[in-house]
């Protein structure tokens, strides 16, 4: 079976300009915090740059409205979005199938990612994982932090001020770990 044609759609947001390319019936790459369409369209790869420009499908238009209304600080669920994971190991997926299951307003530390994922002690592994996550906010990696409550990295533009910003927006507590228990309680 031949791969789809890669297509991209370029929107704007209250986080930014944000870029989504799909193939076929899955997401490849979704970027956001960019200062204008120009900058968003230029953060997609060589051959993401260069797909097709067409009217997005009801999926992705719909997924791009979601975004659009997530940036807006209204509660929105990604776990539907179908991912193009094909890029990898098996370790990497099980991270990014726990990373999902982390619920808005809620934080999990890398290490405690690295355990739900079947790895105990890899939390350094899984931080490589959420810096080359192509999919923030709908693997939601802003919600993963470091064990003695920094907030660790954020690739996006802005950085960890604007992971501190969307962590915010969706009313999470950060901090120590003694800060954060009732948000420790469920791991969902």
């Amino acid at each position: 079976m031949s791969k789809a044609t890669p297509q991209s759609h370029v929107f704007p947001s209250d986080l930014g300009w944000m870029s989504l390319c799909w193939s076929g019936e899955r997401l490849c790459r979704f970027t956001f915090g960019h200062p204008s369409a120009a900058a968003a369209a230029a953060s997609l790869t060589a051959d993401e740059a260069d797909a097709e420009r067409a009217d997005p499908p009801k999926w992705v238009a719909e997924l791009a409205g979601r975004l659009q209304s997530f940036a807006a600080g209204r509660a929105e669920l990604f776990d539907d979005v179908p991912l193009d994971l094909s890029h990898l190991s098996a370790f990497q997926g099980r991270v990014v199938k726990a990373c999902r299951k982390i619920g808005r307003g809620k934080v999990r530390t890398y290490g405690e990612l690295a355990q739900l994922a079947g790895a105990p002690g890899a939390a350094r592994a899984v931080g490589s994982v959420m810096a080359r996550n192509r999919f923030p906010i709908i693997v939601p990696c802003h919600r993963v932090v470091g064990a003695g409550g920094s907030l660790g990295g954020f690739s996006a533009r802005d950085g960890v001020n604007l992971k501190r910003r969307m962590l915010a927006l969706e009313g999470a507590v950060t901090g120590k770990p003694a800060q954060r228990s009732r948000f420790h309680a469920s791991h969902a």
